[in-house]
């Protein structure tokens, strides 16, 4: 079965974007970019991954990718319709129109069941890439944690994770620091009877 891998940014009081979506106080050195840009290649725009020259690069770790409304707009703002082109790209909203593309598959229903059939598929991994409505609807499918945790305090904004109160426990499995003070942390989903 495939898992779902959410990666996000995070502040040290564990907002992902500022009250109207802001991101960009999150301090980003060339190093940090370029190690987590060849890491996890997948998973960059494509816009990103043509100016590396890895648009012909073979995906490795996933090809498909989830995201909210919210998370999508920014591309359609710019006049993207398929930002991520190298990968499956569901988006879950009732209110986006279809931009027909092939590769865009917009989803109206229960995101739940729709990401239970996606890990149910063979292939890669699935990269869920915001936001804090989609990640707190689809917590129980989250089995991978990459949390890059910037050392900025915001004081208010928009959480990980929007969900009911409900301890999920997560084993840490690797800790990571780099030049900007960000700690990369990734943490896999500790099953009952598995760790607690």
């Amino acid at each position: 079965m495939r898992e779902l891998t959410y990666y996000i940014g995070v502040t040290l009081d564990g907002f992902i974007a500022g009250p109207d979506d802001e991101v960009d106080f999150y301090p980003v050195t060339p190093a940090f970019a370029e190690t987590l840009g060849t890491e996890l290649a997948d998973i960059q725009p494509a816009h990103v991954r043509a100016g590396r020259g890895g648009v012909d690069e073979p995906l490795t770790r996933f090809d498909t990718v989830v995201m909210g409304r919210r998370t999508y707009e920014p591309a359609l703002q710019a006049g993207i319709t398929d930002p991520y082109s190298q990968l499956r790209t569901v988006v879950f909203s009732t209110t986006v129109a279809d931009p027909d593309e092939p590769n865009v598959e917009i989803v109206r229903t229960d995101p739940v069941a729709r990401v239970r059939a996606l890990k149910a598929e063979p292939g890669l991994g699935i990269y869920l890439a915001g936001g804090a409505m989609l990640a707190g609807a689809l917590l129980d499918e989250i089995d991978r944690l990459i949390v890059k945790k910037y050392p900025v305090i915001a004081g208010s904004g928009i959480p990980m994770a929007r969900h009911p109160f409900a301890p999920t426990m997560f084993g840490l499995d690797q800790v990571r620091s780099f030049d900007n003070g960000c700690v990369v942390l990734e943490y896999t989903r500790l099953r009952r009877g598995r760790g607690y």
